[in-house]
């Protein structure tokens, strides 16, 4: 079970404080056992910070905390304190990651029937999307939308999502789409057919958790095919 601990202090030095968990990190290099560290500001304090930090698991964390390097710098550490900190030890019971969630929520909301929700609370109001089947890229979420009702008016379909990779601000999606032609797409009149293609997408998102930008990437060619447009070429 993942591990968390929050070390709340207060300081009025933690410029020095900084360069110690500098010199921390370089002297545990491929020892220590955290995965995830964050430190934060009290907006209200200028005093007042929390650090938070995350571990595998509770045993990784107390492996960690026996490094002789770990003691050292802790009392260090203390002294640069303007009193003593407090620990708080968590045991993580959910871990929602905001970036990656909202990107298969939009993928789902995609493919689902009826009129589509105005979307913003997934879409940010200046959401520029990157799609090499268009001349030029889309610009704000009322443009994409408009793109988005093209798509679901040409086919019913659904995505299926079978990786999904969040880093930083950006999440990666490498997807299934399965559809039925139905109506007018690209100047193809309904066929009925089923169809299929793969792709993948990167999403970037805003501190508000909704998605800015997005670089798409599609097997279109082999879209296409299944429409039978290549087929009326040849003849």
């Amino acid at each position: 079970m993942t591990f968390v601990q929050l070390i709340d202090c207060k300081t009025s030095r933690f410029e020095e404080m900084n360069r110690l968990m500098d010199s921390w990190v370089e002297q545990t290099r491929g020892k220590r056992t955290a995965t995830h560290n964050l430190i934060g500001k009290d907006r209200s304090d200028g005093s007042h910070y929390i650090e938070i930090v995350e571990f595998p698991s509770y045993e990784e964390a107390m492996r960690n905390s026996n490094l002789p390097e770990t003691d050292k710098i802790f009392r260090e550490m203390v002294a640069l304190c303007d009193e003593m900190p407090v620990f708080t030890d968590l045991d993580v019971v959910r871990d929602e990651q905001l970036y990656a969630t909202n990107v298969r929520r939009l993928l789902e909301t995609l493919g689902t029937r009826g009129e589509l929700p105005p979307l913003d609370d997934l879409i940010a109001e200046h959401y520029h999307d990157h799609d090499p089947a268009n001349e030029q890229d889309t610009l704000g979420r009322d443009n994409i939308r408009r793109e988005m009702d093209m798509w679901r008016g040409a086919f019913d379909f659904a995505f299926t999502v079978e990786d999904l990779i969040a880093e930083g601000d950006r999440v990666c999606a490498r997807w299934f789409w399965k559809g039925t032609h139905k109506g007018d797409f690209l100047g193809i009149a309904a066929t009925g057919r089923e169809c299929s293609m793969s792709g993948t997408t990167v999403f970037r998102c805003g501190g508000d958790g909704k998605i800015v930008e997005a670089w798409w990437e599609y097997d279109r060619l082999g879209l296409m095919t299944q429409l039978g447009v290549l087929d009326q070429l040849e003849l």
